[in-house]
């Protein structure tokens, strides 16, 4: 009996202390409940989606050529750029943490912050934003454009930042141009209906939609409206928001029906759409979740509730669809996209060919690394850096892959993310829980 018990307690004590010296494994369970996972609602609603989970191995004497490194001096839109694309961002990576501000705000800050000049712009849910100097290490600013009638409201600001000049669209439906150098509103209009999507600014154009599916271009000198592009509306709102994506010719636009549309910079003019949600249907079971639209080089990916697409960009037709879902924004590199699976698995896939060169556990390669028992981790975002595949988890760790999908560090950064990391000229920048601003290289 006593020997029983032994055995019983040996196995207990070896399934729970796995790995306790690393701690990445500890608290996911609890962090999975973050609110910014875009699928919850899909989960739960769907019971026959069927994750990814095919391990496929690199192929010999494939190696997938590091873009140009860059020192990214600025990152004014919340995607980083007009293609919402990331590219191979330079970071001093020292993990040396070179300023750690005391609290900031007391309520919820945006989970995307900007950068202009040294100056760190973020917002939070009263309605504040705020203009942190990584120069003088301190708040230079606090606006709120909000009247006391709204105080009690909720506030999601969707911001972008151009020469000095802050773009704002709200839940409310206000459009504001706010200059922070000289503390004052340019102009201000209200649209009664909540904005629902990023910004893209387009010479004298700042675009945006409503939660009512409307494309809008605005003079962005005015606020006054220059088009109107009414899509299809949905009856049931969920957490996907619109996204814009821009290249050189068209406007991308991807609405919660799950259309996507392509309209002419030029003119302004519907050039293509389609529908890939597939589904007329519109009830709580046929959500249309996704992530943010990517383009270059002539090719759009779009992920969705259980599918990628690959689309070209003149005439909208599908090239290839995939059977997985990417939890993160993909990351275009020359002819190949990265994402992360809704079940954590890396994926390269070839754009021209459909063809997928790797797909990789990454649940597994963090066990095998580490020699430990397998578990779940919670990712929060990637990014390609020093020639690397950056995988922040929700947790603090850093997993850091090379391009052809090996795991070869496992770092822990000072505070856990709240905010979506930047870069900014080698260091790396962003909020954590206590609303403490990090610069860390």
């Amino acid at each position: 009996m006593k020997k029983n018990i032994l055995i019983i307690f040996i196995i207990l004590f070896y399934s729970c202390s796995f790995d306790n010296k690393s701690g990445i494994w500890k608290n996911e369970n609890i962090i999975s409940k973050d609110s910014n996972d875009s699928f919850r609602e899909f989960k739960k609603l769907s019971i026959t989606y069927t994750p990814y989970n095919k391990i496929i191995n690199i192929p010999k004497n494939f190696e997938l050529k590091a873009p140009v490194l860059v020192n990214v001096k600025n990152w004014s839109d919340i995607f980083f750029s007009d293609t919402n694309n990331l590219l191979n961002l330079k970071y001093s990576n020292l993990s040396n943490q070179k300023f750690r501000s005391k609290k900031i705000s007391r309520n919820s800050i945006s989970s995307y912050i900007l950068s202009e000049n040294k100056n760190i712009i973020f917002s939070d849910s009263n309605g504040n934003i705020f203009i942190f100097s990584l120069i003088d290490k301190r708040l230079i600013n606090k606006f709120n454009f909000y009247k006391k009638k709204f105080k009690n409201i909720e506030k999601k600001l969707n911001l972008i930042v151009e020469n000095g000049i802050i773009y704002v669209s709200d839940n409310i439906g206000f459009l504001y141009a706010f200059d922070y150098k000289k503390n004052k509103v340019i102009w201000a209009k209200n649209y009664k209906i909540p904005f629902r999507s990023n910004l893209k600014i387009f010479k004298d154009k700042v675009l945006a939609s409503n939660q009512n599916n409307n494309l809008y271009f605005f003079n962005k000198y005015s606020g006054d409206i220059s088009k109107l592009i009414p899509t299809e509306e949905t009856a049931v709102k969920n957490t996907f928001k619109n996204n814009l994506s821009l290249n050189n010719k068209y406007t991308f636009f991807l609405n919660t029906y799950g259309s996507l549309y392509a309209v002419t910079k030029k003119d302004m003019e519907i050039k293509w759409f389609v529908n890939l949600n597939r589904s007329l249907d519109i009830n709580p079971s046929n959500l249309f979740l996704g992530n943010q639209i990517v383009n270059d080089d002539k090719k759009i990916v779009i992920t969705s509730n259980q599918s990628t697409f690959i689309l070209d960009d003149e005439t909208g037709s599908i090239l290839f669809k995939k059977n997985f879902s990417s939890i993160v924004k993909p990351i275009i590199i020359d002819q190949y996209f990265l994402s992360i699976s809704k079940n954590n698995f890396l994926i390269l896939t070839n754009m021209n060919n459909g063809k997928i060169l790797y797909s990789l556990d990454i649940n597994q390669e963090i066990s095998s690394y580490l020699k430990s028992k397998k578990r779940e981790v919670q990712i929060k975002n990637m990014m390609i850096v020093n020639n690397k595949i950056f995988i922040f988890l929700k947790n603090s760790f850093l997993l850091k892959f090379d391009l052809n999908g090996k795991l070869t560090n496992i770092d822990k950064l000072t505070s856990k993310l709240n905010t979506f990391p930047i870069m900014i000229d080698g260091s790396m920048v962003y909020l954590d829980f206590k609303n403490r601003l990090l610069e860390v290289n």
